[in-house]
């Protein structure tokens, strides 16, 4: 008896959902397939009839939202929220005379409405943004959880998607089926420097104190670790160290890293742990163990070494930073209706974990804010809401050369932060953030000044 309430609180929204449940099957014979709509009521998803009376599944904004709300298909199933909310999809709550009515006319009822946290607007100004770039971006509120934005490109067009299934699944180059946002695993490049200094801080209690001379580089052995275009910093503290990117400073403070520590506190911020999200996603991982020599704990502390995470991940570490160290529970759905709009049920934000103390939270984002004040994310600088974040380029190798991600987590209004915001682009080369940076602009001043 205890499994069986057990079963139906807890399990049985995941078996029904699950793709190989035939129970699916018989839902749709009974119910239309409701919509889907983002947080404003725009229509992201539904169900319209051909000519000879069949339903079939209709995207409005084609391929922008291809990788969040996923696809339907009677052929090759459903993917995204199409598949996590396909219980209440297939749920039809309307009126209940209405439902009598219908049966006795043998018609099918109306399934019921998810109505997400997405923002249809924030999407297209992401979209817009990416423009022709391969990367990802995922936009959520600090306080909350609610994910508002969450675009992969390239991408696909779901309407499409039987059509050209062969062409998509061969297309190794591009991976237009991969959400990149949560399933992408890349390199953090110095996004990961707050990591860093969350474990340089913990370790040393005198953190203030701490001072590096950066002459443009740091050899040791046979490993020599560069700054951006050989800059010299000079006499750098760590405020200055993390708002200038500086790699030879935090290359020297991976070399005074006690390795367990270090990895206990990536595993506190979701390292090789699972992460909260409803849609599949890519573990990140950290690699330093006792045996990690100086070179690779060099590399890593800058972000290199063997370190891998998803953009969405790095979204949920800056969310902890300005929520003061709580890390709310990411959520997509803000409620279900029935297809009238009566609501059913609703989603309320609640805490997810304490990544870090609130003392910890407070001085990183002071850190984050000389990024943007002072250091390599000034392109956010000067606006009507104010910002904090870190840049980061993450070095990859190709067939043809090295090449580099361009990486920008950050978030607003500092003081009472509201938006977080990760970039990634893959594939760009320059300077610390060259190409996130601009995008995660363009993206805010979207939100706060419209267009």
């Amino acid at each position: 008896m205890g499994y069986l309430v057990y079963f139906n609180v807890v399990r049985a929204k995941t078996v029904v959902n699950n793709p190989h449940n035939e129970r699916q099957d018989n839902f749709a014979e009974q119910v239309v397939r409701g919509a889907i709509t983002d947080r404003n009521g725009n229509v992201l998803a539904e169900t319209q009839w051909a000519e000879d009376g069949s339903e079939y599944r209709v995207y409005p904004y084609g391929d922008i939202f291809a990788h969040v709300v996923g696809y339907s298909n009677p052929e090759l199933g459903k993917t995204g929220l199409e598949s996590v909310e396909n219980f209440h999809l297939l749920t039809s709550n309307a009126f209940f005379l209405e439902k009598l009515k219908n049966e006795f006319q043998d018609q099918k009822d109306m399934g019921d409405t998810v109505v997400t946290t997405l923002d249809a607007n924030l999407q297209q100004a992401a979209y817009n943004a990416m423009g022709a770039n391969k990367g990802a971006v995922v936009v959520m509120e600090a306080s909350t959880g609610k994910i508002l934005a969450m675009l992969s490109t390239p991408s696909y067009d779901p309407n499409q998607i039987a059509a050209n299934w062969d062409y998509l699944n061969a297309d190794g180059e591009n991976s237009p089926l991969l959400n990149r946002a949560t399933q992408g695993a890349y390199a953090p490049g110095s996004t990961f420097k707050i990591v860093t200094t969350l474990e340089y801080m913990r370790e040393y209690p005198d953190y203030m104190n701490y001072m590096y001379e950066c002459g443009g580089a740091i050899t040791v052995g046979d490993t020599t670790i560069h700054c951006f275009d050989n800059t010299v910093h000079g006499l750098e503290d760590l405020r200055s160290s993390v708002a200038n990117s500086c790699n030879a400073s935090f290359a020297n403070i991976g070399l005074l890293l006690d390795k367990n520590a270090y990895r206990k506190t990536a595993e506190e911020l979701l390292f090789n742990k699972k992460l909260p999200s409803v849609l599949d996603y890519t573990k990140s991982s950290f690699a330093v163990t006792e045996e990690t020599g100086e070179a690779e704990m060099m590399m890593t502390a800058m972000g290199q070494g063997n370190t891998l995470v998803s953009p969405y991940h790095m979204a949920l570490i800056t969310a902890a930073v300005a929520n003061g160290g709580t890390l709310m529970e990411p959520y997509l759905v803000e409620k279900v209706t029935n297809y009238t709009g009566t609501e059913i049920s609703k989603n309320v934000p609640k805490s997810y974990r304490r990544l870090m103390t609130s003392e910890e939270a407070a001085q990183l984002k002071e850190y984050m804010r000389a990024v943007v004040d002072e250091g390599t994310g000034m392109l956010l600088g000067g606006q009507s809401y104010t910002a904090a974040g870190k840049t980061g380029t993450a070095e990859y190798s190709m067939v043809d050369g090295e090449k580099t991600h361009s990486w920008f987590m950050g978030f607003t209004n500092v003081d009472n932060p509201e938006l977080v915001i990760s970039v990634i682009v893959e594939g760009s080369d320059g300077q610390d953030g060259a190409k996130a940076v601009p995008i995660a602009r363009q993206i805010l001043d979207s939100y706060y000044y419209g267009g």
